[in-house]
């Protein structure tokens, strides 16, 4: 019309699957959390150790997270299901604004549906605030803050090192697993681990638990920060901004295409 160019309208479906992503991740991991930790729980029964528990919920989390980057909802959207992962990829030049915009109120929308149905855990999910992650007992609000920080920081860290790596890059679904049964393990005490702003936002709705709510937020970006700074030169070699790259990317949102200013996706 007139030689203008027709705006291109950002495709609904990864939108969606990036809600439905974030929602099960919050609904299946912070179910795994209340049945580890909720007063009364089976979990608490069987395994009396509060590390091992710690160090099986860290497991399934992960696993719950790398088995929805390899689900028909992670070839979709690219599995981001976390504000930061989405920030980490926009930094790195392979989303516009408007995509990771995007992308990051459907995972609030999804943090907060998900966590929805945790309500029907009653007494032992308000035990542990529905899986709310809260500033540890005994810890300075300082600390805390440096656990989120540190903990992103080896988020984004692996990563770069997976997705820059071509060799590495099939297998990066199978770094959550351990890295997160490693973080929680060892830094869960201090701050819960959140690592992903919409993992903490929803359950702190359903219980009303806000406490250091803002560490949540201000501590996965400086880390994003961070781990995006010092692997630069790994971001560089990323393809798309995706976890998991599958044979196929049908949609033109993981097409990596020039621009005058940088490369970006969509």
């Amino acid at each position: 019309m007139n030689g203008d160019k027709k705006i291109q309208q950002m495709p609904w479906q990864p939108l969606v699957a990036e809600l439905v992503g974030t929602a099960l991740l919050v609904l299946v991991g912070l179910t795994i959390v209340i049945l580890m930790f909720g007063t009364g729980s089976p979990g608490a029964q069987t395994i009396p150790d509060d590390g091992l528990r710690r160090l099986i919920t860290g497991f399934l989390f992960g696993t719950t997270g790398a088995l929805i980057a390899l689900s028909p909802v992670g070839r979709e959207s690219g599995a981001h299901i976390n504000p930061v992962v989405t920030f980490g990829f926009w930094m790195m030049g392979k989303l516009k604004s408007r995509t990771a915009l995007g992308y990051v109120l459907a995972q609030l929308a999804g943090a907060t549906l998900g966590s929805l149905p945790l309500l029907f855990w009653g007494a032992m999910g308000r035990s542990v605030a529905f899986g709310a992650t809260l500033p540890g007992e005994g810890y300075t609000i300082e600390a805390v803050l440096m656990g989120e920080v540190i903990t992103t920081f080896g988020l984004i860290a692996g990563l770069c090192i997976f997705l820059g790596y071509r060799p590495l890059r099939p297998f990066t679904p199978a770094l959550f697993p351990f890295l997160y049964a490693f973080m929680v393990y060892i830094e869960s005490p201090i701050s819960g681990t959140s690592t992903n702003p919409a993992r903490s936002l929803g359950p702190a709705i359903v219980s009303g638990e806000w406490q250091g709510w803002w560490i949540y937020w201000i501590g996965p970006l400086i880390g994003v920060l961070g781990g995006i700074g010092v692997f630069s030169f790994l971001a560089k070699r990323i393809e798309v901004a995706k976890v998991y790259h599958f044979e196929s990317d049908r949609r033109r949102l993981f097409r990596t295409v020039a621009a005058p200013e940088r490369s970006e996706a969509l």
